[in-house]
């Protein structure tokens, strides 16, 4: 067994054992004496630095950057579970990690099982920074789904009359819309400037094999910047800030992922 094999199968457990922590914790409310929610965290903060040095052996060649289909994936899940870490240092959302987690777990395995490669040769600087702005808004973003959803749960059982269950120990329903739009406004951010430096560093940003990643980079752009001015405007919150914010990232999804899929492990080019 190699190295990044069992390092990276160890990141699978930290961050599985930390996902279920988390959950228990969750489910069976505040049983802070039995553990403390710095606990789970800290086992996802071992299955962070475990993955994200076995990424970083796959990711950064001596002659360039191996964006491989299954490699970019794993950056997306490394950098989603990173967002969350940060994220709640700050506010209460370690529970996105209940979802999160997992999927990063996945993602890491997957980067194990199945290795691609998608060499961008001598990546400039400029182009580096393109594709970490590209992470940081796929991570925000993803973070802003599940709290969407969430958010959804939250608001239907408060509205019929039984927040019972987990709902009971999730934060107020105000808090939770405050945590998703700060959310959704970083990812924008990110997204906007990812955009920017794609216009403005890449040679053809609407070339035949970019032409689609592009579009719906874009839309996803639109549909986040309507839903932050329909919620400062009108006030959009609940059942359509989740179908907006699901769209979006959906939207974003495709534009990477579908396209890169299509054209890495379909059409092998």
């Amino acid at each position: 067994m190699t190295q990044d094999a069992i390092l990276g199968g160890t990141a699978v457990l930290l961050y599985a054992a930390a996902a279920i922590l988390l959950a228990l914790r969750l489910v069976r409310g505040s049983i802070d004496q039995l553990w403390p929610k710095s606990l789970p965290l800290a086992i996802a903060l071992g299955a962070v630095l475990l993955h994200g040095l076995v990424l970083y052996q796959d990711l950064v060649l001596p002659d360039g950057l191996n964006l491989g289909f299954f490699n970019a994936l794993s950056l997306v899940g490394w950098l989603a579970a990173v967002a969350v870490l940060l994220a709640s240092t700050v506010g209460p959302v370690e529970n996105l990690g209940i979802v999160v987690l997992p999927v990063s777990a996945s993602t890491a395995l997957l980067g194990l099982a199945l290795p691609s490669e998608h060499v961008v040769f001598h990546a400039e600087p400029a182009l580096k920074s393109h594709i970490l702005l590209s992470g940081l808004a796929y991570a925000l973003l993803a973070m802003a789904s599940v709290q969407a959803i969430l958010l959804a749960v939250q608001d239907r059982a408060l509205h019929r009359g039984q927040p019972g269950g987990f709902v009971r120990q999730l934060p107020p329903l105000v808090t939770m819309e405050s945590l998703l739009f700060q959310m959704i406004a970083g990812g924008f951010i990110f997204l906007s400037l990812a955009l920017l430096t794609g216009f403005l560093f890449l040679d053809d940003i609407f070339a035949q094999h970019l032409v689609h990643k592009t579009v719906l980079s874009i839309t996803a752009w639109l549909v986040f910047g309507v839903l932050l001015w329909g919620r400062w405007r009108h006030g959009w919150r609940g059942r359509t800030a989740m179908r907006w914010t699901l769209s979006g990232f959906a939207a974003l999804v495709l534009a990477y992922f579908g396209s890169k899929l299509v054209l890495e492990l379909i059409l092998q080019r």
